[in-house]
């Protein structure tokens, strides 16, 4: 028994083998050049703020995305005290949206409420979390979606095509600069 179950494996051993061989097999390992002007970083690849902070300019300037009459008076969820203090806020929380649908693939507005939640203190007991507003989230999605950076599929909501070229543009330009700046992080690209 144990020689023919050598004999089978053998076998199979050599088939996979003679498979390998005829077939040519490409295993995606990103670009392997040294040259900087070719290489193409992904949003996974460069930090999360610099990103945001690009991609919200470039917002505020296509003029795609407007903040709501009400953005000025509202807090963003029942877990903060005040109202943003930055003027700007309503294109970072876009800009950050469409990173986390970037990342995250299909999500809803649900789990985004969840990821921009935080704690709430009521008075001293322990602090619980609480959920962002759910109409901020909404409706900024819905301005992308219009925009044309997102799409939406089934129960949630994806990156679109030209969303990903954004951020893949945007990630490609802050890991130039990176690498301006140090060129010693060339190697982890």
């Amino acid at each position: 028994m144990v020689t023919s179950t050598v004999k089978y494996c053998n076998k199979l051993t050599a088939y996979f083998q003679i498979l390998l061989l005829n077939t040519k097999i490409r295993i995606y390992r990103g670009i392997q050049n040294t040259d900087s002007s070719v290489t193409m970083a992904k949003a996974y690849d460069i930090p999360a703020n610099r990103l945001i902070d690009k991609l919200s300019e470039q917002l505020k300037k296509e003029k795609k995305i407007e903040p709501p009459l009400w953005s000025a008076f509202v807090k963003t969820g029942a877990h903060a005290e005040k109202i943003p203090q930055n003027k700007d806020w309503w294109y970072t929380r876009s800009a950050s949206l469409l990173r986390k649908v970037y990342m995250n693939g299909p999500i809803g507005v649900s789990d985004l409420k969840s990821e921009y939640g935080g704690k709430k203190q009521a008075g001293y007991n322990l602090a619980h979390h609480k959920d962002a507003g759910g109409a901020i989230i909404r409706k900024s999605l819905q301005q992308l979606e219009v925009a044309g950076y997102i799409i939406k599929k089934g129960k949630g909501r994806l990156i679109s095509q030209e969303g990903m070229k954004k951020i893949d543009k945007l990630a490609t330009e802050i890991y130039k600069d990176i690498i301006k700046a140090s060129p010693e992080l060339q190697r982890y690209a």
